[in-house]
């Protein structure tokens, strides 16, 4: 998609990212994959032997090249998770791809990139409760059904209830908005939310997917978001990992505006209030 390229660019020539920053992603271990999927799934993947139905509900072409992007971008999530180990946090511009289950793909998402990143670190030893907090606007339902019976690992999805899937998965928390549900709403339910859920679940890791399509100018949500609110939103997030001394992994997510520029925009908005805070 365009946005990867767009994104850093746009980081790099504002100034709130230097060039030194960045890391190139290496493909994540087929070892480390299969923590997560099944082996029949992976396969399947790996020899582009998916079934015509699969492929339709992934959403893509199926190719090679998509494949490997897949693994490269489950890799970029492990090494930014150990980053934050070190740093406090870290960001993918990919990822995100929480409609991955175990043995399918959906939605454009074939590998759960946050999903293996979080099996990686508990196995690791590297931490010993997680908490995924998935704040795009579509139910992270592949996440749910993975960690479903782990209880290292508590899911978290803020959505829209009539967004798709339109089937959900059931994450240890849901909380499903309204159609045009706007920023006055929306970030009043965050800021409750945030204490409650880490005096509740007390992690020493958070993977946070901060999809952009919350916005009202979203071909792909239903809510009504601006780009202001959604910037508070990270702002509530992050501020709560920063002032906890949680690390934090994110992922953006989804972000389909008709203009490529607000899906930019939005998303440099993450980098920049991390940026404020942990610079």
């Amino acid at each position: 998609m365009e946005k990867y390229e767009l994104l850093p660019a746009q980081l790099l020539h504002e100034g709130t990212s230097k060039k030194e920053d960045f890391f190139e992603p290496t493909a994540v271990s087929l070892e480390t994959v299969l923590r997560v999927h099944h082996h029949s799934y992976i396969e399947r993947l790996l020899h582009l032997a998916i079934t015509k139905s699969e492929v339709r509900k992934i959403g893509f072409p199926l190719s090679k090249a998509l494949v490997e992007r897949e693994f490269k971008i489950a890799g970029g999530t492990i090494k930014g998770a150990l980053n934050a180990l070190d740093q406090g946090i870290s960001m993918n511009i990919a990822g995100g791809t929480h409609h991955a289950f175990p043995a399918f793909g959906e939605a454009f998402c074939l590998l759960n990139d946050q999903a293996i990143a979080a099996q990686y670190l508990l196995d690791q030893k590297k931490a010993k409760k997680i908490l995924i907090l998935d704040l795009d606007v579509h139910q992270g339902n592949g996440t749910a059904a993975i960690f479903k019976n782990q209880p290292s690992v508590f899911t978290c999805s803020v959505h829209g209830a009539k967004n798709y899937p339109f089937k959900k998965e059931t994450s240890d928390l849901d909380i499903a908005f309204e159609d045009q549900t706007d920023d006055t709403v929306y970030l009043d339910e965050i800021t409750k939310l945030l204490p409650k859920l880490i005096n509740q679940v007390q992690p020493d890791f958070i993977f946070y997917l901060c999809g952009v399509d919350v916005l009202g100018s979203d071909k792909l949500g239903r809510l009504n978001l601006t780009i202001e609110g959604c910037k508070s939103r990270d702002l509530i997030v992050l501020e709560t990992c920063y002032s906890k001394g949680i690390p934090v992994q994110c992922s953006m997510g989804g972000g389909y505006s008709q203009e490529i520029k607000t899906i930019v925009e939005a998303h440099a908005n993450t980098f920049r209030v991390a940026y404020n805070l942990y610079d």
